[in-house]
């Protein structure tokens, strides 16, 4: 079971969190639960003791050139663990369960699993993914805990780069600028092109336009 804190007064992320656990603590985030199409990746980072990089923040508050500097950085100096949940499996389980089970993949891909007895890990949120270790959750924890934070980072950008290579064979939606999200371009190229394999089905913008497609069809 995790614990869950939901109000803790922050400027920056900082090692708070991290520093009530004995042992490696792993942060984990997800990028991808709003855009109507791709996946969604989470991210699973434990940082060095000492050394940590610096400019680690939520990657929401961060520029897409200081993102990418910090996703090789925290490549190089931490661990990390990236998991990826289809849009195959969003529409089967829905999006909440395969960000969780995308955040299960993560961990499982850290080359040093946490330690149950010593280690934690730190989820953003509210919503357990059931990692069978001591998990918190925290809201809004990618501006609270340095390890999240840099998880919120590695997901956006390993994510973003899904999109844009999409982008590459689908340039109609202009994935590599919206990453997916509905904007008005990508709902008019809905418009003009229709759906793709990589949209989600069970989002209802995208369920609405495959009804319309049977009901004319019919």
């Amino acid at each position: 079971m995790a614990r869950t804190r939901l109000n803790t007064p922050m400027n920056k992320p900082d090692l708070s969190y991290e520093n009530t656990f004995e042992g490696a603590v792993a942060g984990i985030d997800e990028a991808g639960r709003g855009p109507w199409a791709g996946p969604v990746v989470a991210a699973a980072v434990i940082l060095p003791n000492g050394n940590i990089p610096d400019g680690l923040n939520d990657s929401k508050k961060l520029s897409k050139k200081r993102r990418a500097e910090l996703f090789i950085t925290i490549q190089q100096t931490c661990l990390v663990g990236i998991g990826i949940a289809t849009v195959e499996e969003i529409d089967e389980i829905n999006i909440l369960q395969a960000s969780l089970l995308a955040m299960r993949r993560a961990v499982a891909e850290l080359s040093q699993q946490p330690d149950a007895n010593l280690a934690a890990c730190l989820v953003d949120g509210n919503k357990d993914p059931n990692l069978n270790l001591p998990t918190e959750c925290i809201v809004k924890g990618d501006g609270k805990s340095l390890s999240i934070a840099a998880a919120s980072i590695i997901a956006k950008v390993f994510r973003d780069k899904i999109m844009a290579d999409l982008s590459q064979v689908y340039p109609h939606y202009d994935w590599q600028q919206n990453s997916g999200y509905g904007v008005p371009k990508h709902i008019e190229a809905l418009k003009l092109v229709g759906i793709s394999p990589h949209h989600r089905k069970s989002f209802a913008p995208i369920r609405k336009i495959i009804d319309e497609e049977t009901h004319t069809s019919r």
